[in-house]
């Protein structure tokens, strides 16, 4: 009996301890926000929230209101919903509010790289030097060169240009995006080691193809790897791939290839000077690139869908870029020189940049979270405050603010391509929600430190594969009449959307 006692005593500390730690405990102090932990212990509402975020969120905003802090697997989230009030969270000092350390758990958890203190004023700037200004030039320059390889090697081959090609609108505007960023940022198989140009471009062709399906795989399984809930099978096939572009993005592999971007070559030799293992170098080469090709593609999706099943925004953008290739004396003509679009053009498309606008305010949800490093006060707009705990998450969801002006709602229907545009043809930037201006009413970039810094090269990649698709291609649905598809609820917070299906198109040559 006396060696009995002290073992159910420590049985019962450590039962009260893993209890403490699942936050069964946890109760709601004056002055913080509603507090809803769910019904499971540790793993509370996160079941709920991966299958539909939105509707999760909606749910316990009605319930709540605007702020509100509920328990997603094994962390405490506190929720601002009101648009009129993300300046308080954007705004918050980074000893308060804290980017850098969700981040680093993050990519620790779905790429096993171990991030640095620096990572992210190393990122900034040299994503400023390289994706920005003259550095930008040279990348949108790589960028169309890529893309005319991949879309345009057939011209002037025997083939029947007439004859109508068909595929999956999604999976033809992603496939194509992702492997010409791919092939922009990560070099190009060297002309010397294939014998010849055209053999080298082939190459390039068939290596990018089979890339991208094996981060479509990879990118399928993401959002449940980021939570933490993939069954134990999918667990060892997101292994499998990620030992796959650990090896193909290796920095062996990348000093063996040509035309390698100076932001990549950057990143990885400022990882190389700091002593960092060549193995973890590969893991953060698989970082930049679900950073930057993971959400392009499906934003090329969206905005060729609504330009076709908006005729009326088609004929104004493709007024606009015969207008632009114009001005600048080059014409699309078979046996003729392919055409250069440059940044420069790429600047003077004010109709395309609203329709790209209007695209990403309809389907990006990216979902901005911050660790709270010190117990802080949260300012609401109206004058109400909400103490925050330390060790706790906050999170704004922007999509909340697609809910600004009367004729704005969430319904891809509403797409309306001159949105972001005044009568004069300036960039609109007034927008009102209850009668108040809407300072945040487009945030599919993040805000404040979490801001995308590729997000100009991402744009000019986005405008680039339009552009060429308007200017050398006839494309349109194969059934006029089928509706937009809705979206895969499994990817709220990540950043673009993806299509619950694809949407069958065929396409040709247009002379």
């Amino acid at each position: 009996m006396g060696l009995l006692l002290p073992i159910l005593l420590a049985f019962l500390a450590a039962l009260i301890g893993g209890l403490y730690l699942l936050g069964v405990f946890r109760q709601r102090r004056l002055g913080e926000p509603p507090l809803d932990k769910g019904l499971i212990p540790w793993l509370g509402h996160v079941l709920e929230f991966r299958r539909d975020t939105f509707k999760f969120l909606e749910r316990m905003q009605k319930k709540y209101g605007d702020v509100f802090t509920v328990q997603l697997g094994g962390f405490y989230f506190t929720f601002l919903q009101d648009p009129h009030s993300f300046g308080s969270f954007v705004k918050e000092s980074r000893e308060k509010l804290d980017f850098s350390n969700f981040a680093m758990q993050l990519v620790r958890k779905v790429f096993g790289y171990e991030a640095v203190k620096e990572e992210h004023n190393m990122l900034q700037i040299s994503s400023n030097k390289h994706l920005k200004g003259e550095g930008l030039e040279v990348m949108t320059q790589a960028m169309m060169e890529n893309l005319q390889n991949l879309m345009l090697h057939d011209i002037g081959s025997a083939a029947d240009l007439n004859t109508w090609m068909e595929d999956g609108l999604f999976i033809h505007s992603y496939n194509i995006v992702f492997r010409a960023g791919y092939l922009s940022l990560y070099g190009n198989v060297p002309h010397k080691s294939e014998g010849s140009e055209e053999q080298a471009k082939e190459k390039d062709r068939a290596e990018s193809e089979a890339l991208f399906y094996e981060f479509r795989k990879y990118d399928q399984l993401f959002p449940n790897l980021a939570y933490g809930i993939l069954p134990p099978m999918e667990k060892i096939e997101a292994f499998r791939l990620q030992s796959f572009f650990w090896k193909a993005l290796s920095v062996q592999k990348m000093k063996a290839r040509d035309n390698i971007s100076r932001w990549v070559s950057e990143m990885q030799q400022a990882r190389e000077e700091m002593g960092m293992k060549e193995s973890m170098i590969n893991k953060y080469m698989f970082v930049l690139l679900w950073a930057s090709q993971g959400n392009t593609g499906p934003s090329a999706f969206w905005l060729l869908l609504f330009l076709m099943k908006h005729p009326e925004a088609m004929t104004a953008v493709k007024e606009e870029v015969d207008k632009v290739l114009k001005e600048t004396g080059q014409e699309v003509k078979r046996g003729g020189p392919l055409i250069n679009l440059t940044r420069d053009m790429l600047m003077k498309t004010p109709v395309l940049d609203s329709a790209v606008d209007e695209t990403l305010r309809l389907t990006a949800a990216p979902l901005l979270t911050r660790a709270v490093l010190e117990d802080m006060t949260l300012k609401m707009a109206d004058g109400r405050e909400y103490s925050i705990r330390k060790g706790d998450r906050m999170s704004v969801f922007p999509y909340s603010a697609v809910h600004v002006d009367p004729d704005i709602h969430s319904d891809p229907h509403s797409f309306k391509y001159n949105r972001f545009l005044n009568p004069d043809g300036s960039k609109k930037t007034d927008f009102y929600k209850s009668g108040k201006r809407v300072k945040y009413y487009n945030m599919p970039w993040g805000a404040g430190v979490s801001m995308c810094p590729g997000r100009f090269f991402a744009t000019n990649e986005l405008k680039q594969f339009i552009f060429l698709m308007l200017v050398y291609f006839e494309f349109e649905l194969k059934d006029p009449d089928e509706k937009i598809p809705g979206i895969d609820f499994r990817r709220w917070g990540f950043g673009s959307m993806q299509p619950d299906r694809d949407v069958q198109f065929r396409y040709r040559l247009r002379y």
